[in-house]
């Protein structure tokens, strides 16, 4: 551990009082929720950096980087890394396969994306989570680095987002999955996994067994609510989304395609069985939340869950909010019912 992320650790462990005097005085709330103690106080350091919207994408990557490795926990020795490289729309992805080290035959699986508005983070940024997911939920996880806006902007992701989830379908044998296969992320990851879940069922290709959707984007277009009252809480802001969704898309109009906004579609009723997870303290919230509801309107067996004293991005927070650790080992619990129901 070196010496920065050990300063972290240490202030962390703190009383809770100390942490507040250090992070504002007094504990944050917005709309009936109050946010955890240590995640306020991670919130406050943070908000003293420069905004991701200051900087150039490739600095922004590299800033995200560092402070993800000082907050994320340890891999879980308990499962194999390989990594290697999957079939692109338009060429080669890197990716990272988890399986749990004793397991005996194919597993179910899941293809998982990364969060970071489709314009930062790499097989690092969920790293701890998908040993996570691998061991608890007993599955093989297929992490994929999809390409990134601006060099690639819309549709690149979504079209290698739907490359990786045939991959694994066509290889599942060689990557030790059975055929249940699901598709999964956090954030621009989730928002990748709604739209391939969708975009398999319309194109009548294999689709999902299920689809695990963490605080996803799922309406660009989205205003009101958690947008606003959470519009300035780290480490998603309202400036940092619409920068994200700017650098991404290629015009404002591409905001109603439903590659883009999947919670515009209007008929959800054969998409796959979904777990949706959101966060209290999160613009995204909302939209989230709007999205289960939609999919239960349609039909669809959903799992919903609201961390209501925590932020955006917990999933990379597992080495410093035992919050989130403990939220990221509920989701993966969900995740192995899910996989075999």
């Amino acid at each position: 551990m070196n010496v920065q992320k050990l300063i972290v650790r240490t202030l962390l462990m703190l009383p809770d009082p100390v942490l507040l005097a250090m992070s504002g005085g007094k504990p944050l709330q917005i709309d009936g929720r109050t946010l955890d103690v240590q995640t306020q106080f991670l919130a406050a350091q943070g908000a003293k950096a420069p905004s991701l919207t200051t900087l150039d994408p490739v600095a922004g990557r590299e800033a995200t980087r560092a402070g993800l490795a000082l907050l994320d926990g340890a891999r879980d020795p308990r499962v194999d890394v390989r990594d290697m490289k999957v079939t692109g729309a338009d060429g080669d992805l890197d990716a990272r396969l988890y399986t749990p080290t004793n397991a005996s035959g194919p597993l179910p699986g899941i293809v998982f994306f990364h969060f970071g508005g489709c314009v930062i983070g790499d097989l690092d940024t969920c790293d701890t989570f998908c040993t996570m997911m691998s061991e608890i939920a007993e599955c093989v996880v297929l992490s994929v680095a999809y390409r990134l806006a601006p060099e690639h902007k819309f549709p690149a992701a979504v079209d290698d987002a739907l490359a990786a989830f045939r991959f694994a379908c066509k290889n599942s044998n060689a990557l030790g999955m059975n055929h249940r296969i699901a598709v999964g992320g956090d954030s621009a990851g989730g928002y990748l996994s709604a739209v391939v879940a969708q975009e398999t069922l319309r194109r009548d290709e294999e689709t999902p067994s299920a689809q695990l959707l963490i605080y996803p984007v799922t309406d660009m277009t989205w205003q009101g609510g958690s947008w606003d009252t959470c519009a300035d809480v780290y480490p998603l802001t309202q400036d940092v989304m619409q920068w994200f969704i700017e650098t991404y898309l290629n015009s404002e109009a591409e905001k109603s395609d439903l590659r883009v906004s999947p919670l515009k579609a209007g008929n959800l009723e054969d998409v796959a069985s979904a777990i949706v997870i959101t966060s209290g303290f999160d613009v995204l919230r909302d939209q989230g939340t709007a999205y289960a509801e939609k999919l239960k309107e349609a039909g669809v067996k959903v799992t919903y869950r609201c961390y209501d004293r925590l932020a955006h991005g917990f999933t990379a927070m597992t080495g410093a909010v035992p919050a989130a650790r403990r939220a990221c080992e509920e989701i993966a619990r969900e995740l192995h019912s899910a996989l075999r129901g």
